[in-house]
């Protein structure tokens, strides 16, 4: 049984991670967020040592670090805001621990060479969370376009709709220096499965950046991607927004649709899995995603032409 400490208690995400660490076996003993509405760990951990303040979970940690009877933590589970998961990842490897961050690892991709030195320092590793690559469907598609030969680059639509309220601009989430942006906050995991079903990054195009929404289009070694990213309700076709449904999630290839809506809930189960049989994705594998998105977020806008996502003509 491994120890596992969690920052970001109080999050929307962690949840699935106290589930993960329940589901394997281990246990957690310490957890810190700045907001108290973790009841949530009640479910799961009740008796798992909880703060609001960082020096006292380092000092707590630290102690366990210390502590004879082997009660030191193995793994640092970090769930806090986006713009502090480098800072984090950081501390959990200087005290001893691996760490698991949840998306996106970091905002900019020159992050990710300094924490390779801390690795290198501590000989500790930093895992990541890149769910969709262990999506059964997603692995099933990537075998299926690695496997044919194809003259043509495939022809793929992206679209994924998650509208959120009001709050949601007004949170960190909404504030590009903390969270990214759109494209980061909600569109990095998609952007990695394009890149770990399609190979290498050749091209990128941004036809639209803005607080709500992102529209662009990618190039890969073995496909074309127009994409489209929104958390504004108004964009979830009518059709659905009619069923009471506020998310729409699309991937079409050469015109046929990928079913994936099933299969999430036990993602990171199995993302914690692998993590703790040694084979998690480490640093190296979140680059090409990171630059995409850092791209995107600092990219000139280009006119609506050639290809461009059919949402983009409302």
């Amino acid at each position: 049984m491994k120890n596992f400490a969690l920052i970001g208690a109080a999050g929307y995400i962690a949840p699935r991670h106290m589930q993960a660490i329940k589901a394997t076996g281990n246990n957690l003993v310490a957890a810190l967020d700045l907001n108290d509405s973790v009841g949530i760990m009640d479910s799961y951990f009740p008796t798992a040592s909880f703060f609001t303040e960082f020096e006292r979970f380092d000092r707590h940690l630290d102690k366990m670090r210390r502590s004879t009877d082997s009660s030191q933590v193995d793994y640092i589970s970090i769930c806090s805001p986006n713009y502090l998961h480098d800072s984090h990842m950081r501390f959990a490897l200087r005290s001893g621990a691996d760490a698991i961050c949840e998306k996106p690892l970091v905002l900019n991709p020159w992050n990710i060479d300094g924490l390779l030195e801390i690795e290198q320092d501590t000989g500790k590793k930093i895992n990541t969370i890149l769910q969709l690559r262990v999506h059964p469907s997603i692995v099933a598609l990537r075998e299926k376009v690695r496997s044919q030969k194809k003259d043509t680059k495939h022809e793929v639509d992206l679209t994924y709709i998650t509208s959120r309220g009001a709050w949601y601009l007004q949170s960190w989430k909404g504030d590009g220096k903390k969270s990214g942006g759109i494209a980061t906050n909600i569109g990095v995991h998609f952007f990695d499965m394009l890149h770990f079903i399609f190979g290498e990054l050749q091209e990128n195009v941004v036809h639209h950046y803005d607080d709500t929404k992102a529209a662009g289009y990618l190039e890969y070694e073995n496909a074309r991607v127009r994409w489209f990213l929104s958390i504004d309700i108004a964009d979830v076709p009518e059709s659905v927004r009619s069923t009471g449904q506020r998310t729409f999630r699309s991937i079409t290839v050469d015109g046929d649709e990928i079913e994936f809506s099933g299969g999430f809930t036990d993602l990171h189960n199995r993302s914690y899995e692998e993590i703790l049989a040694g084979r998690g994705f480490g640093l190296e594998e979140n680059r090409t995603a990171i630059k995409t998105v850092a791209a995107i977020r600092n990219a000139t806008i280009a006119p609506l032409q050639g290809d461009y996502h059919p949402f983009l003509k409302k």
